[in-house]
């Protein structure tokens, strides 16, 4: 039979109340006084120092990305292309000038009308090569591996769409047994 003390322990533990606090309100002042700090902690960050943070950011979720498999239709390629030249450009013209792209091909690519052709992920490539260069380690192969990530998420995601049509053309003449 359990007593009293452990049933409530664990009743807390099921609510999530950290044992810190003895009660509801000082849990909510001192998360109140956190956010406070980390509020005014952010508003003195420079502009540079919020840019670098956010392609941190970025190289995080690029990276978590590749590491799962995501079966959907998003397009994370074009996601993190669009944060990618949001953070640190105020105009994607001046972006896509600096890559000697055409805007059109990059609202394009951004917009998911057009695929990114090799050259532009090779441009991409060395552009975030150069700007990762101060911040942190960002390995070349990142875009390939998001772009081709993306490809075969969405090839696995649509087989029900594509593989009973194929699987009419296709016979085994010869079977290994």
């Amino acid at each position: 039979m359990e007593s009293k003390k452990n049933k409530g322990f664990i009743e807390d533990a099921e609510y999530g109340l950290d044992s810190r606090y003895k009660s509801n309100e000082e849990y909510k002042s001192e998360a109140t006084l956190l956010m406070e700090a980390r509020l005014n902690r952010m508003k003195n960050l420079s502009k540079d120092q919020i840019i670098r943070a956010k392609l941190m950011q970025l190289k995080l979720k690029m990276e978590e990305y590749i590491k799962q498999p995501i079966y959907d239709d998003r397009n994370h390629f074009s996601e993190f292309l669009k944060l990618y030249v949001d953070t640190i450009y105020s105009k994607r013209n001046r972006f896509a000038d600096d890559i000697n792209i055409k805007p059109i091909r990059l609202s394009q690519v951004i917009n998911n009308h057009r695929e990114p052709k090799d050259e532009f992920i090779m441009k991409l490539m060395i552009h975030s090569e150069k700007v990762y260069e101060n911040i942190c380690d960002f390995h070349k192969k990142t875009w390939y591996q998001v772009y081709f990530h993306e490809k075969i998420c969405d090839t696995m995601s649509s087989q029900e769409k594509w593989r009973p049509e194929l699987e009419k053309d296709i016979k085994i003449s010869e079977l290994i047994k």
